[in-house]
């Protein structure tokens, strides 16, 4: 549910110019929006987001409740495209190409940017094998062999393979929701996406799943890019190379994580971690 009251504030908002920040010279960019903002109706959910998504890293996206940080997630795999009164503005550029150009398919889109969501999203009755593989049935890939080869492979990277590969004909709502979790993960991996977004992936397991999320994580930030939403300041800091603080629809700071979370340099963000607020 999209919360009016707060992001009919946004233009209050102080915003650090992120497009003076020099990438790292060891760094490329992977995804990139440029003065990004999503309104529904005449509101805006998020205005003029400008950040640098770097290649095989990962980057926090942190803020109160209803602060757009999911909003903005949403938009980089064009979900609002699904949304009625929803209006995107600005541009994302994955790979240096804009995904918002005309047409450029949407549902390209969302395999190159895959989604795994707040509370895990098995196919309660497909099996582990076909939760796995629905992705890859979807655009026509039906040679069992490779089908194979991409469920271990999924399923390795999503750390389950050992948990599972024994029963991989039972249902995926027989796992416990840390296991249907990391088959969600295995799903969005088997299309090898670009980017992995993750909305607060650990927010309804308990502490030992979202542990082994959080070590997933660091794995799979070799192979893959990683932009995740929490609230948990904590996570934000052990799992995230760089950190976006969202207030009100802006963006207040972005910045390395171990730069926000020691020397921030805006005194909104040091408030906000410090508790003053939020």
């Amino acid at each position: 549910m999209i919360e009016m009251s707060r992001i009919s504030k946004v233009n209050n908002v102080n915003i650090t110019n992120t497009e003076k920040i020099t990438p790292p010279k060891d760094l490329s960019l992977r995804l990139e929006s440029k003065k990004l903002s999503v309104m529904y109706g005449s509101s805006y959910g998020v205005k003029d987001i400008s950040i640098p998504i770097y290649d095989k890293k990962v980057t926090a996206l942190i803020g109160p409740s209803g602060c757009g940080k999911t909003t903005f997630l949403r938009a980089l795999n064009r979900m609002h495209d699904l949304t009625q009164n929803a209006r995107v503005k600005g541009s994302v550029l994955l790979n240096g190409k804009d995904i918002y150009a005309p047409k450029v398919d949407p549902v390209v889109i969302r395999r190159k940017l895959g989604m795994v969501f707040q509370k895990p999203t098995p196919f309660p009755t497909m099996s582990i094998y076909d939760n796995v593989i629905a992705g890859l049935k979807l655009v026509g890939i039906k040679n069992k062999l490779i089908l194979d080869e991409v469920v271990e492979k999924s399923l390795r990277h999503a750390a389950l393979w050992e948990e599972v590969k024994d029963r991989l004909k039972t249902p995926g709502g027989s796992l416990s929701g840390g296991q249907q979790q990391r088959l969600s993960i295995a799903r969005a991996l088997a299309v090898e996406p670009d980017v992995l977004l993750m909305d607060e992936p650990t927010s309804s397991l308990d502490p030992q799943s979202t542990t082994r999320i959080e070590e997933l994580i660091h794995k799979l930030k070799k192979t893959v890019t990683i932009i995740i939403v929490t609230h948990n300041m904590q996570q934000a800091a052990r799992v995230s190379d760089y950190t976006a603080f969202f207030y009100l629809g802006g963006l207040i700071e972005f910045n390395t994580t171990s730069k926000m979370f020691t020397v921030p340099d805006n005194k909104r963000t040091e408030d906000y971690l410090t508790g003053k607020f939020g």
